[in-house]
């Protein structure tokens, strides 16, 4: 008997071990996430409902940050810029890198240089980036310099409003273009070779493969694409800052959501409640975004597979009998 109850704890104990092995592979892990993800964010959601300051921890105040926010004019500004930046680099971003890495597919002598040429902007710091864009852009730099050669008075990219936020956004799509290309080639890889035969033994010409068997391909890839480059570029900072300068360009009208939250929440007397409640704004209209993209491609896959639809369907019948 006593051999039998130690050898029961001694399973009991190896089960118990077994068990708690993996939790302590995550430990550091989860330790990490926790100190630097989950408590900066809760702290962020506690101090969105107070009047904190940067010297004072202020005390609590409901919702006034968030009725503030809707009658400050530069958030508006800021909104608008942020949404204007999601509606116009995002499309950018999902099909010109598509197209790049179709035209680097291909194994053919010398493609290996515009591969590395194509994906070096995204290895280079943003700051040496921008200032190298700043000093091309400038009235007296190298764009204005081509355009007075040909007889064109200089264009003002840095002083006006929209050619200065134009400017930023063709910035970071040029500097995204390599990053996402990569992301496109990896999903061409795993298209079967069998697709594209088919379609050309059906006579189908290029434009035809491209449509009828790439898109479809990869349309999970272009999802993963529309998602991230759309939070990125709603939470863009570095290229509108490097180029308009901490006053958010003349008059403050090239702001974006991020630059207002780092500007009323640094300083001495910085508004860090209201900033806080700026950024739970910017996490979730970024979190909405992610959503929607997903929605749309879920449901552009049930209209493709409408069985897989009807199964689902039949699925959710079928839990709610039980």
């Amino acid at each position: 008997m006593r051999f039998l109850r130690a050898h029961a704890r001694t399973r009991t104990g190896a089960r118990t071990h077994r068990a708690a092995t993996p939790w302590l592979f995550l430990l550091p892990g989860l330790g990490t996430v926790a100190a630097f993800s989950l408590y900066p964010f809760l702290t962020t959601l506690h101090k969105a409902f107070t009047d904190a300051r940067t010297l004072t921890p202020g005390g609590w105040v409901g919702l006034r940050n968030f009725r503030d926010m809707l009658h400050d004019e530069q958030f508006w500004v800021a909104l608008r810029n942020s949404g204007l930046y999601v509606v116009l680099v995002v499309p950018c971003t999902v099909l010109l890198p598509l197209l790049l890495a179709l035209l680097v597919q291909k194994q053919v002598p010398g493609v290996a240089f515009f591969r590395s040429a194509f994906y070096t902007p995204v290895v280079a710091s943003t700051v040496v980036v921008a200032l190298i864009w700043e000093w091309m852009l400038d009235d007296r730099g190298l764009v204005n310099g081509i355009l007075h050669a040909l007889g064109t008075g200089p264009v003002a990219f840095l002083g006006d409003e929209w050619l200065l936020l134009f400017s930023a956004m063709a910035l970071t799509v040029w500097k995204g273009l390599g990053y996402y290309m990569i992301i496109y080639l990896a999903g061409l890889a795993n298209v079967p070779r069998e697709l594209y035969e088919a379609a050309a033994v059906d006579g189908a010409g290029a434009l035809r493969r491209f449509t009828a068997v790439t898109v479809p391909a990869l349309r999970p890839t272009m999802v993963l694409v529309g998602a991230l480059s759309s939070v990125a570029a709603f939470k863009v900072f570095s290229e509108v800052y490097l180029l308009a300068g901490p006053t958010g360009g003349p008059a403050g009208q090239d702001t974006t959501l991020v630059m207002l939250v780092q500007r009323t929440g640094t300083g001495l007397n910085g508004r860090v409640g209201y900033s806080s409640a700026l950024s739970l704004v910017v996490f979730a209209v970024a979190l909405l975004l992610m959503l929607l993209v997903l929605r749309a491609n879920r449901r552009t896959d049930s209209r493709a597979n409408p069985r897989a639809d009807h199964r689902t369907d039949r699925r959710r019948r079928r839990r709610r009998q039980r």
